[in-house]
């Protein structure tokens, strides 16, 4: 079967995940909050973003390659943390981490993931972050970093822009708990995706296994906030220096909006800045990343990372060519494990990239350093 032919976008990933997922997985991961109207923001401010093609530069096989905090990556993206990935497809972290470490890829994982740090090191490349939503307890939070340090996480990412829950009213109507338990509503779902339902079978209904190892007698499952919202707290800037002090790797912080953190950020000690609007999923007033991210480059030396709004190869270049130095995806990861099993990350890689070499050809660029003289002025 050629990959190629019958799945050459991210939108035929997502259709074909739609329709091998259960309504309430879907939910949990095609949602926003709100209207849902910064989820779209971000797509319409990219479809904004347009180039000069440049003609007669000859035969070319363009240079995908970049470097971020002194490493060099064969693509310029990677996999960002998604909370709760063995939810939407079984034992996903292990499996994006194994994909991620064949690609020579970041993989992300979360604090709220379904795999502890432990669970995923035997698949962990050597290009595994671990973020971090901060735990209120010191205690807590120490052993969070020697355990991701010693599985073998080198990179700290410090999520600032979940100081509270969201309501991501979709996810809310499908009928989904935390932890997620199987209602007579949600298993007639079930029932209706074989594959996910034997997948899930043979795993065991996912749970935040890193952050239900902390919970105790103090903390009341019965809420309805899951067991990381219980254990977290809302970080401020003497939180991040703490933190600063404890992580010896480097350091990124998650969630950045306006020039002004970006440039106190530097001033922390920060080893990078992550451009994200945690794709709508947070607030439904947020601008898109987009258009944010040409002040934040030019309020920092350091390096910049985007996500939000990622549909393809060209999306792709216009962050970097808006001064993004390296792109995260969170979502379309899943797409292609939930529609091709483990074929899918490698072939998202592979069409990501083909996608990007095909429009540097009508740029005429033959490094990504070229993007930005190939803007159109806006």
């Amino acid at each position: 079967m050629d990959l190629h032919q019958r799945y050459p976008a991210i939108s035929d990933l997502r259709n074909r995940a739609r329709a091998r997922l259960p309504r309430f997985v879907w939910d949990y991961l095609d949602s926003a909050t709100g209207n849902e109207a910064t989820q779209r923001r971000n797509r319409a401010e990219l479809d904004k973003v347009l180039f000069r093609p440049s003609i007669l530069h000859g035969e070319m096989t363009p240079d995908l390659g970049a470097r971020l905090l002194g490493q060099n990556f064969p693509l310029p993206f990677g996999m960002a943390p998604v909370g709760m990935s063995g939810l939407i497809w079984p034992d996903a972290e292990r499996r994006l981490a194994r994909a991620a470490a064949t690609a020579g890829l970041p993989f992300c994982l979360s604090t709220v993931a379904s795999r502890t740090p432990e669970d995923v090191a035997p698949a962990l490349g050597q290009h595994g972050w671990f973020q971090l939503y901060p735990p209120r307890d010191p205690a807590i939070r120490a052993d969070m970093l020697n355990r991701a340090r010693a599985a073998g996480f080198s990179t700290l990412i410090l999520t600032a822009d979940v100081p509270v829950a969201s309501r991501r009213e979709r996810q809310t109507r499908s009928g989904l708990t935390q932890p997620p338990r199987l209602t007579p509503r949600l298993f007639a779902q079930v029932a209706l995706r074989p594959a996910w339902a034997l997948g899930t079978l043979r795993m065991g209904m996912p749970r935040m296994r890193l952050m239900d190892g902390y919970a105790d007698t103090k903390v009341s499952l019965s809420s309805t906030a899951h067991i990381g919202y219980l254990l977290r707290t809302s970080p401020d800037w003497d939180y991040l220096r703490t933190l600063r002090d404890a992580w010896a790797g480097p350091l990124i912080v998650k969630g950045v909006l306006t020039p002004e953190d970006a440039a106190r950020l530097e001033a922390a000690g920060v080893d990078a800045i992550w451009v994200s609007n945690h794709a709508g999923r947070q607030f439904d007033a947020a601008p898109a990343t987009v258009e944010v991210l040409p002040a934040i480059r030019a309020a920092t030396s350091l390096p910049v990372i985007f996500d939000s709004g990622i549909e393809g190869g060209l999306d792709i270049l216009r962050a970097l060519a808006l001064g993004a130095d390296f792109v995260m995806l969170g979502r379309a990861w899943h797409y292609a494990l939930a529609a091709l099993g483990d074929l899918g990350p490698a072939h998202l890689a592979d069409l990501l990239a083909k996608d990007m070499a095909a429009n540097m050809g009508q740029l005429g660029a033959r490094r990504l350093s070229d993007l930005p003289a190939r803007l159109l002025p806006r």
